[in-house]
């Protein structure tokens, strides 16, 4: 049994051997090993477990259950979701109720590594944080569940699980047992004075300066970059996902900013010789410690590989087109079909700002890389909130056209946003596939998981669009089709939302056959 899962499954049972009945869960990855045991204590009648999509919204409905004095639970994702339980926290303080936060977070060995949705979640609450150590004995563990359950008032107890965060089994409870996995044993020198990389070199570009992030785009070497940098190949991700073939492996990787959205991209950091990351002072992005050199600068290339450029531009070539035959094939709309059908019709000089979860990585994949377009994310922590906010933020202060593409619990999350006293133009696209399409693509997607993914995970919400934005009274569109769809982006007058609505079930082996496509492009 893995560390995570069985810490989850002791935390869990001490809660119920200390009387807890009610525990509030917003879902999320991080989370997911409580997510788990919770799902079975409520199936063994053990305590019962209330999902609410907005945190915000769960540590107030925790609130309210704790304030008869017997102490209710809260518990959610790391980052920026943990932020959210701070208003029933204050409360809570205020008014001594006996409200339990309990946080997931990532190992403490990526904070300032340029990890996604981590921030430092110590203290943040405002109260003292009982801070749980990943992968704690059985007697350590229960003891800090008790602590928090005898606090006078409010608590906050913060738990790092470290992957893998399923379960292998139905055991219940058990011991935890196994300390923290071991990093690589890889060191890093932090170069002082310019270098040179080899000919064969690939650059990673994430979140960073967009001016250092132009200036390593014009290096000449291949650039993989994510939505919001520049001068990235079309589908590069999708050929880190499928496995690099020997001819297009790199000798050596440039790491420019935050690289989190793609697993691929980790995979090839641990399996190249030479990888330097750039970054200011000591925050370097190297969130899996790959990183053999480090610096504030951007090295320069040796020279340049002609026949391995070339390799590069044939492979994107012949994959791009058959990722298009691919999606011309499959029953519109898919995640990747808008993605690729919004980037394709945005007038020239259009801003689009993306969510995050399954939109921002549907871009990746699938999106038109154009350099007459501005893409703008919230990449720091890699939150849901404040997405429709931030959107009509950026339209305001835009000379042109600008769009948002975001998903159904992103767009619900911050509709509020909507209440705005100055109107952009801006076209707000929402995705709407009810509930949490992302969770499809991950380990708790897999079909072994299926009796609890809709209950913790999927969460599907039924919320009626067309009626939310008439109650704000902005204009709503469903569309159903490919031209439809086309057609309600050519007019980006006033705030107005596009709704397309979408199916989750296919989604993983939609997925699947995206990887084996490109796959099958490289054997050949």
């Amino acid at each position: 049994m893995n560390p995570s899962t069985t810490q989850a499954r002791v935390i869990v049972d001490e809660l119920v051997r200390n009387g807890v009945r009610h525990v509030v869960l917003s879902p999320g990855s991080r989370n997911a090993p409580l997510s788990f045991a919770l799902h079975q204590a409520e199936q063994e009648g053990l305590l019962t477990v209330h999902v609410r999509i907005d945190e915000r919204s769960a540590g107030f409905l925790a609130l309210g259950l704790a304030k008869t004095g017997t102490p209710a639970v809260v518990t959610c994702t790391s980052g920026t979701a943990v932020a959210n339980l701070h208003p029933a926290v204050i409360e809570a303080q205020l008014t001594n109720v006996p409200l339990i936060a309990l946080t997931a977070d990532r190992p403490v060995d990526l904070y300032r590594a340029g990890a996604s949705q981590t921030i430092n979640q110590h203290d943040l609450l405002g109260i003292p944080t009982l801070h749980m150590p990943e992968g704690a004995d059985e007697p350590t563990t229960r003891s800090l569940v008790c602590r928090a359950i005898a606090t006078d008032g409010p608590s906050h107890v913060n738990v790092p699980f470290r992957p893998p965060l399923t379960p292998s089994d139905d055991a219940w409870p058990v011991s935890a047992r196994g300390g923290p996995w071991t990093a690589t044993d890889r060191t890093v020198t932090v170069e002082t004075r310019p270098s040179e990389l080899p000919a064969r070199t690939l650059v990673l570009l994430g979140d960073d300066r967009p001016e250092r992030l132009r200036r390593a785009a014009e290096l000449g070497w291949p650039v993989i970059a994510e939505p919001t940098a520049p001068n990235g190949l079309r589908h590069g991700t999708l050929l880190l996902n499928a496995g690099l073939p020997e001819h297009l492996r790199p000798d050596a990787v440039l790491v420019v900013g935050r690289v989190t959205l793609s697993r691929g991209q980790q995979a090839l950091l641990k399996d190249t010789e030479i990888v330097h990351a750039v970054g200011d002072q000591a925050f370097w992005p190297d969130t899996q410690f790959t990183a053999t050199r480090a610096s504030t600068w951007l090295p320069q290339p040796s020279e340049h590989d002609a026949e391995w450029l070339q390799a590069w531009q044939s492979a994107v070539k012949n994959v791009s087109a058959a990722v298009d035959e691919l999606l011309d094939a499959e029953p519109w709309p898919t995640g990747l079909h808008v993605a690729r059908d919004l980037t394709q019709a945005m007038p020239s000089g259009s801003l689009l700002f993306v969510g995050s979860s399954n939109p921002i990585r549907d871009v990746d994949f699938a999106g038109e890389r154009r350099p007459d377009i501005t893409v703008h994310a919230n990449r720091g922590a890699a939150g849901i909130d404040g997405s429709v906010s931030t959107a009509i933020g950026l339209a305001l202060n835009h000379q042109g056209p600008a769009y948002a593409l975001m998903g159904d619990l992103t767009f619900l999350h911050d509709s509020n946003g909507l209440l705005a006293d100055r109107v952009p133009d801006l076209t707000i696209v929402v995705l709407n596939d009810d509930g949490g399409g992302i969770f499809s693509l991950l380990e708790q997607g897999a079909p072994e998981y299926g009796r609890s993914f809709e209950r913790i995970f999927g969460t599907p919400h039924g919320a009626d669009l067309t009626a939310l934005c008439a109650g704000y009274r902005i204009s709503h569109s469903t569309v159903d089709g490919q031209e439809e769809f086309r057609s309600a982006l050519a007019s980006p007058e006033g705030l107005q939302v596009v709704e397309v609505q979408a199916k989750r079930d296919e989604l993983r082996v939609l997925h699947q056959r995206l990887k084996s496509t490109v796959s099958t492009v490289f054997s050949r």
